[in-house]
């Protein structure tokens, strides 16, 4: 599959958790308001780019006329597991998901869509080490002192996120001294939200 811009993943990302929450695909009024537009053209523009780059298949003459080419991981079949996430591309791109873990949805205690293995020890303090798994909820949205996986530059990253509402800034804070806050300046360049993390699974899966 072709890489997406950031609205593109954006919503795919929401027609994936509509055919999981609902068990069918969103119509584009239902898009167009959960993203706050008025007009349904700017979707309809970004449907037709998703089946050009071979994320869905648009269906005429229906209204909820969206399929996926490939399909959402059905949970009873367990979490895709991802490993290693290559720059500029969707997180749960088929290349990423080493496999699938079954896990009981009662180790968490939010619905998690995904697991992530952890690289590096940047959240050491926070209780997330090299190659742990974190369980995480696909949202684009997330408040204040969550831990997030975030995108920025075109890179994902997992850290605690900070609001300032006044100055439009977003703080992505480590949880080791020995790491740097990542600064971004939302008036100038976009923050991904990929998801938030529900859970931390130690490693020896």
């Amino acid at each position: 599959m072709k890489p997406l811009t950031d609205r593109q993943q954006e919503i795919l990302n929401f027609i994936e958790r509509s055919l999981l929450q609902d068990g069918f695909p969103p119509t584009i009024a239902e898009i167009a308001d959960a993203f706050g537009v008025r007009s349904t053209n700017s979707i309809r523009g970004h449907l037709q780019a998703l089946a050009r780059k071979g994320a869905i298949e648009l269906v005429p003459a229906a209204s909820r006329g969206i399929r996926l080419l490939k399909p959402t991981p059905d949970l009873d079949q367990g979490l895709p597991l991802v490993g290693r996430v290559a720059a500029g591309q969707p997180i749960l791109a088929e290349e990423h998901i080493e496999r699938y873990c079954r896990l009981g949805p009662e180790l968490f205690d939010n619905r998690a869509d995904y697991l992530l293995r952890v690289q590096g020890m940047s959240m050491r303090d926070a209780g997330i080490l090299d190659g742990d798994l974190l369980a995480v909820q696909r949202t684009p949205e997330a408040r204040n002192g969550q831990i997030v996986i975030a995108r920025i530059q075109d890179e994902a990253t997992v850290k605690r996120l900070r609001l300032d509402s006044k100055t439009r800034m977003a703080f992505l804070e480590p949880a080791n001294l020995d790491f740097a806050i990542i600064e971004v300046d939302l008036q100038r360049e976009p923050l991904v939200i990929e998801g938030v993390v529900v859970g931390v699974i130690r490693s020896g899966l």
